[in-house]
C-alpha cells in the first residue's frame, strides 16, 4: 500500500513539473501599432525578432501581432524608406513604434573612423562599428591563402556562410528570404557599384567579402530586404 501511495505522488510532482515547463516555454504574444514621422500608419512592416524576420507584417492600421519565446530579448521592426527600429522586449507585451524620431539603429553608427580595438564593418556606403550591429556580419578575408584554390566567388562564400544559396544565374539567395511574391535576391555591392548577380570574378582577385543579413543589410532600404553581399577586390582597393 504504501509503495502505491509512493507512486502515485511521485507521478504527481512529475506532472506537476511537466505542466510547469509547458507554461514556461509557452510563446508570448506581442501588439503594438508602427508610425511614420507624421504620425500616420506604416502598412506592410516587417517585424523582426532578435534580428530575425518573421512572417509578420504591419496591416493598413500599422498594427502588428507576434508570437515570440519568452527568451526573445529584442523586438525590430524594417521598413522600406525608414529603416529600422528596435526596442528591448523585457517582458512587454505592448510595444509601439514611432518612426518621427532618432534614426535606425542600423544607421545611427557610420563613423567613417573606428577607434582603435573596436571592428569594423564596411556596409559599403561607410564603416559601421561591429558591436552596433544587431546580428553578425560574415567576413571572408580574399588575401588567405587558403582561397587560392577556389574556382570562383560562389564557391567561396557557399563554403564559408551558412544560409547561402547562389542559383546558375549568380543570384544569391541568404536565409531562404521571401516576400509575399516568392524569394528575394541578395543585393551585390562591388566595389560600391550595384549589381543583382555575382560577377565572374577570380578569387585570386578578390580582397574581401561580408555578408549582411537582416538589420544588418537595413542601411540599404528596400534594396536590402534580401540582404547584400559587399565585395571589395584586390584592383580598386591596394
Amino acid at each position: 500500500m504504501k509503495i502505491k501511495v509512493f507512486f502515485i505522488i511521485l507521478l504527481s510532482v512529475l506532472t506537476i513539473n511537466s505542466l510547469n515547463a509547458q507554461k514556461n516555454n509557452k510563446k508570448i504574444t506581442i501588439t503594438g501599432t508602427v508610425l511614420n514621422s507624421a504620425k500616420q500608419p506604416i502598412a506592410n512592416a516587417i517585424v523582426m525578432i532578435d534580428g530575425e524576420k518573421t512572417n509578420s507584417l504591419t496591416d493598413s492600421q500599422g498594427k502588428f501581432k507576434v508570437k515570440v519565446k519568452p527568451n526573445a530579448a529584442k523586438i525590430g521592426i524594417f521598413t522600406f524608406g525608414s529603416g529600422i527600429k528596435e526596442e528591448e522586449i523585457s517582458g512587454r507585451t505592448e510595444i509601439d513604434f514611432n518612426f518621427g524620431g532618432s534614426a535606425s539603429q542600423s544607421q545611427q553608427s557610420t563613423d567613417q573612423t573606428v577607434a582603435p580595438g573596436q571592428q569594423g564593418v564596411n556596409t559599403g556606403y561607410s564603416m559601421v562599428k561591429e558591436k552596433n550591429l544587431t546580428i553578425t556580419v560574415d567576413k571572408i578575408d580574399g588575401t588567405d591563402k587558403k582561397y587560392a584554390s577556389y574556382h570562383s566567388l560562389k564557391e567561396m562564400i557557399e563554403r564559408k556562410v551558412s544560409g547561402v544559396k547562389i542559383n546558375g544565374n549568380g543570384e544569391v539567395i541568404i536565409q531562404d528570404s521571401k516576400d509575399l511574391f516568392g524569394a528575394v535576391f541578395a543585393l551585390i555591392v562591388v566595389d560600391g557599384v550595384s549589381m543583382d548577380a555575382l560577377p565572374d570574378l577570380s578569387p585570386t582577385v578578390v580582397k574581401s567579402i561580408e555578408v549582411l543579413k537582416g538589420s544588418a543589410a537595413a542601411i540599404y532600404g528596400s534594396r536590402g530586404y534580401g540582404g547584400v553581399i559587399v565585395i571589395k577586390t584586390k584592383i580598386q582597393n591596394e
